[in-house]
């Protein structure tokens, strides 16, 4: 029960960051229109930066991807694990709004983490 409970939450949480990614490539979903001040100038700031979101975007599609296969769930985690801060701190300072659904990610992605937990061993030791 454990390990379906898992996959479908993986999968839905792979799935939100393929979807992440993408929008980053092709631009299907529109900004809100009642998005802070300061997080339209974040967002302005960021895009000068031409090569971070595609970057990021690349790391949201493999990581939700591999998030989604359980043999490669461990790595997906740890590549989507720094994207996830990012998100948390973005909407601590900016959009505090979005908070509670940052910390459902995070919550999620650190599960996922500790399940995998013993594949990363062999680096810490």
């Amino acid at each position: 029960m454990k390990k379906t409970i898992l996959f479908i939450v993986s999968l839905l949480f792979g799935l939100m960051f393929i979807n992440a990614g993408l929008n980053k490539f092709l631009n299907y979903m529109p900004m809100p229109k009642d998005m802070p001040q300061s997080m339209t100038d974040l967002m302005t700031a960021v895009m000068q930066i031409k090569w971070l979101m595609p970057l990021v975007g690349v790391a949201e599609i493999v990581g939700g991807i591999l998030v989604i296969i359980p043999k490669f769930r461990a790595l997906g985690a740890i590549i989507i694990f720094p994207v996830m801060v990012g998100i948390l701190l973005t909407n601590i300072v900016n959009a505090p709004s979005g908070i509670p659904l940052a910390v459902i990610l995070l919550v999620i992605n650190l599960w996922i983490i500790i399940e995998n937990r013993e594949k990363y061993m062999p680096m810490v030791r």
